[in-house]
């Protein structure tokens, strides 16, 4: 089989799945689960799968659709390219200035990022790989998860069936109060137990002083982390002062895009818990290097994750790939677009889930199954 990647076809499509119970973060809620996933096929008949973050705004997945199907397919299909790596680089070269132009870099890199993944996947289905072992063959397939995205009401309710179903470790919103947030810590930790594992997450909702307030009250929990506890734009020097208050381990990286800006971030010295999202920049490609400097650094990394299946697999493959005592955040709630697709994921045995050794990431999703959710863009 030729090595060089000749694409034929991609396909951009959009799921959206209703809520009974709506997701709550200090800056918004999200009443449906969007899910925009890229299908690519190569002149070989080998097909590959990607997913692109498209949560916020509402009208978010439609329009990350569009760029690939208006603008970046036609980048793909005009071409062949050695390797993912290269067809990364090439699409986020043609549409630099685009991007600018259009005050959109971050529609353009998480399209971009859906078809790297697809295109990887492709990649390691060619090889007969998982995509894990093609990206490090001394890998392991057991990776640590925890359970993320408990919501301010009643959230011990939520945590207590997900410690039943085998998780150990668990991630609470807060930034809705400190009475509530230090009310819903307290049950948690008096519902899970002293051994569990327990994070927080304000979703960038505090002001420093807000954080620097908090800060005291919250080290009596045992926290792994805290994330995110004031906005991503905030100088480091601010987040320096945070750390310098506090034991717990300061967390971020999900809404940090681009090289540069994570080794800035890596000067600052603050993140002890790094979490790229390589469904919102930079795929497969340009995430692997970035995860592996973390590791290097000595910090944990931690992939952040928020969609369907198909991301959270990739997600799961790299965390396996790169190693060390991170763990995979696989969101709580009720997901049918995550655990029709991620079903390796479903089955948690004392926080760790293995995954398969079927090529790539080792699914095939079924558009029929997944059709009732399918909208047109």
């Amino acid at each position: 089989m030729s090595t060089e990647l000749k694409l034929r076809r991609v396909t951009a499509r959009v799921f959206r799945c209703p809520l009974e119970q709506p997701v709550t973060t200090s800056f918004g809620t999200m009443r449906d689960r969007p899910m925009v996933t890229i299908e690519v096929e190569d002149d070989q008949g080998v097909r590959g799968w990607g997913e692109a973050w498209c949560n916020f705004p509402a009208v978010g997945a439609e329009h990350r659709a569009r760029l690939v199907d208006s603008v970046l397919t036609p980048l793909l299909l005009a071409r062949s390219f050695r390797d993912p790596v290269e067809a990364f680089e090439h699409m986020t070269s043609r549409t630099a200035v685009l991007a600018l132009q259009s005050a959109e870099p971050g529609p353009f890199a998480q399209a971009i990022a859906g078809i790297d993944t697809a295109l990887w996947d492709l990649a390691a289905r060619r090889t007969g790989k998982p995509l894990w072992k093609l990206l490090n063959d001394g890998g392991a397939s057991t990776i640590r998860v925890y359970a993320s995205g408990l919501n301010p009401d009643a959230p011990e309710r939520l945590a207590k069936s997900k410690q039943q179903a085998g998780y150990t470790s668990f991630k609470l919103k807060v930034g809705f109060g400190g009475e509530r947030d230090l009310a819903n810590l307290t049950k948690l930790r008096s519902t899970l137990g002293p051994d569990a594992g327990l994070m927080v997450d304000a979703n960038q909702g505090w002001s420093v002083e807000q954080a620097l307030e908090m800060l005291p009250k919250l080290e009596k929990f045992g926290l792994s982390w805290l994330e995110e506890p004031i906005r991503a734009d905030v100088p480091w020097s601010e987040w320096r002062r945070l750390k310098s208050a506090t034991r717990i381990p300061i967390a971020g990286g999900e809404n940090i895009a681009g090289v540069a800006d994570f080794e800035r971030a890596f000067d600052a010295a603050v993140l002890g818990v790094v979490q790229p999202d390589l469904a919102k920049w930079g795929g497969i490609s340009a995430t692997l290097p970035v995860a592996r400097r973390i590791r290097e650094l000595g910090l944990r990394f931690c992939p952040h994750y928020l969609g369907g299946g198909i991301g959270l697999l990739a997600s799961a493959h790299l965390l396996a790939a790169v190693g060390g005592d991170g763990l995979l955040e696989i969101d709580a709630n009720p997901n049918p677009l995550r655990s029709i697709i991620a079903v390796d994921l479903e089955r948690v045995i004392d926080g760790n889930v293995t995954l398969s050794a079927r090529p790539g990431l080792g699914i095939e999703p079924d558009i029929g199954v997944l059709a009732s959710y399918l909208v047109q863009h």
